[in-house]
């Protein structure tokens, strides 16, 4: 069957009908649809099958249908702090639950509904469709020891009240894994920090990486028109890049070692990618941004113009800056493992990068990438410089790193596969 194209409903109408009947039908839930679902969805839908997306902010994705629901804002929060956090998750779940009865009413049962639990949205998945299979993207459960919360000791104060809401904020997570007929998580620790009793049905199966367009390209240019500055493979440059730059993702510790790196390398160029929200974690105790707080803190000591923040980038320019990056840092907390990381590997980038989980999942010092204690920032500073000064030297850990892309995260040969053949089998497809 010829794939539809997207269409974005307010799920006060039913959604269309294929003229002929679908092999199977899909419903995956993301407040940001598609999220991680974005290649699996659309190569179901490719297949023929009847694929719904249902998020409050969802972008629309090739042969989907893609429906929004309108949580209602919480107007009175619980004068019980520890509530407010599951309060707001069970609001979007009520929500979504609506939307999910309106298709039910209209006559319209999935298959298998994909969800991501995290922001509440998979809590009443059974109760609107007890018959339907579920199966959720066990992206993170939280813990008050041995993972990012009591990580990182300038930020982490022993709270009892803190690891109490900690607690709560499993609530959803929680309800979602014992009502999934199967989940599934992108690395083996993030598959770890599941509760045992639940961890037997989360498989490891990764999002996947297109090192089609992640790749090496020695005809790369990045670009900083306003500075009259045009980067190329082989030029001495040093990428850091998150969604959002913070502590969570090293940038504090990033920070403070530019003034040494860039002392000892005068011609090389940093160029920083990120934007100035909080994705984890909190804001800077005094208020603004972590880029103010930190360029605050050691920005007398840097040579502004060989430090470029160029916040977000669109995929194409980012894809450029990895491919003409000399030595690229990466550093998180033990946490989710960024898409960025895996990206600069493919891209063939020299990955420099914190010793902490699952980051050892997926790079091995001196083999397919250099790895350093999260807080030593004497190794970060002496490792980048290494690189920088002698990228010949370090040439074969960006190969490397490009290799172990290839075999184990490659989307269309490894993780696409693994994905849609879980889906099959977690749908009542196949027997497991």
């Amino acid at each position: 069957m010829k794939p539809r194209t997207s269409a974005f409903l307010d799920l006060e109408h039913k959604p269309s009908r294929p003229t002929t009947p679908p092999r199977r039908r899909y419903l995956f839930i993301h407040q940001n649809f598609p999220g991680q679902f974005v290649h699996v969805a659309r190569a179901l839908a490719a297949q023929g099958h009847e694929v719904l997306g249902l998020g409050v902010t969802p972008r629309p994705v090739e042969g989907v249908q893609v429906l929004r629901y309108r949580p209602q804002a919480l107007k009175t929060p619980s004068h019980v702090v520890l509530v407010r956090d599951f309060e707001a998750k069970l609001m979007r779940g009520m929500a979504c639950a609506q939307a999910m009865g309106k298709l039910a009413d209209g006559g319209w049962t999935p298959d298998l509904v994909i969800a991501h639990p995290g922001w509440g949205e998979a809590l009443f998945c059974k109760d609107i469709w007890p018959d339907a299979r579920l199966m959720v993207f066990s992206e993170f459960y939280y813990a008050a020891r041995g993972s990012d919360f009591d990580f990182d000791p300038e930020f982490y104060r022993e709270n009892r009240s803190a690891r109490s809401l900690l607690r709560l904020k499993n609530t959803a997570l929680i309800h979602a894994l014992s009502a999934a007929d199967a989940a599934y998580a992108p690395t083996e620790w993030q598959r770890r920090q599941v509760p045992l009793e639940y961890r037997g049905k989360v498989r490891i199966v990764h999002d996947g990486i297109d090192t089609g367009r992640a790749r090496p390209d020695p005809d790369a240019r990045f670009s900083l028109p306003d500075k009259g500055l045009q980067f190329k493979p082989g030029d001495e440059v040093l990428t850091f890049i998150n969604r959002n730059l913070e502590p969570y993702r090293g940038f504090h510790i990033f920070m403070r070692v530019l003034p040494a790196i860039l002392a000892a390398r005068p011609h090389a160029h940093c160029v920083l990618v990120g934007g100035d929200e909080v994705s984890y974690g909190a804001k800077p105790s005094g208020g603004g941004t972590w880029r103010e707080a930190l360029l605050k803190e050691v920005g007398g000591q840097l040579p502004m113009d060989r430090v470029h923040f160029v916040g977000t980038l669109p995929y194409a320019r980012y894809l450029a800056l990895l491919q003409v990056s000399r030595c690229h840092v990466y550093l998180t907390y033990p946490f989710v493992l960024s898409w960025s990381c895996l990206e600069a590997m493919s891209a063939g980038c020299v990955v420099v990068a914190s010793r902490t989980a699952p980051v050892e999942e997926v790079m091995a010092h001196g083999v397919n990438g250099l790895l350093f204690d999260f807080f030593d920032a004497g190794a970060l500073a002496d490792t980048v410089v290494a690189v920088l000064a002698d990228p010949a030297a370090h040439a074969h850990l960006g190969h490397a790193a490009r290799q172990a892309m290839l075999a184990r995260f490659d989307l269309a040969t490894r993780c696409l596969p693994e994905l849609l053949a879980l889906v099959e089998e977690a749908s009542g497809q196949v027997q497991a």
